[in-house]
């Protein structure tokens, strides 16, 4: 059986193993940094299931951050007939890549 966790960052909750890289909400962490993330919501090693409610007490994930960067170009375009308003805006999200290292054991 694998060995996963489900973590919560940034209002979203990330299913994660050892060696998954993913884009996360912007963390003030620099590069290169590691970091470790305490909001476990469930924890799966080999045959062991620990569930928290709402987070497993003293277990964390451990992750390396790769970079921050910003995401691709949204546009939003406003259009209202008949007024000739017409206005065009983008938006690029920050985001930080991280590189999960170590699952609680």
């Amino acid at each position: 059986m694998p060995n996963f966790a489900i973590i919560e960052t940034g209002g979203k909750q990330y299913k994660v193993s050892a060696g998954d890289k993913l884009k996360i909400e912007k963390l003030e962490a620099a590069s290169g940094s590691d970091i470790s993330f305490d909001r476990v919501l469930l924890n799966v090693n080999g045959d062991t299931v620990k569930v928290g409610q709402p987070y497993v007490a003293s277990e964390k994930v451990a992750a390396k951050v790769l970079m921050q960067g910003r995401g691709e170009k949204k546009l939003i375009f406003k259009y209202h007939s008949k007024t000739r308003l017409r206005r065009r805006k983008g938006h690029r999200q920050p985001f930080t890549e991280v590189e999960i290292t170590k699952l609680p054991s």
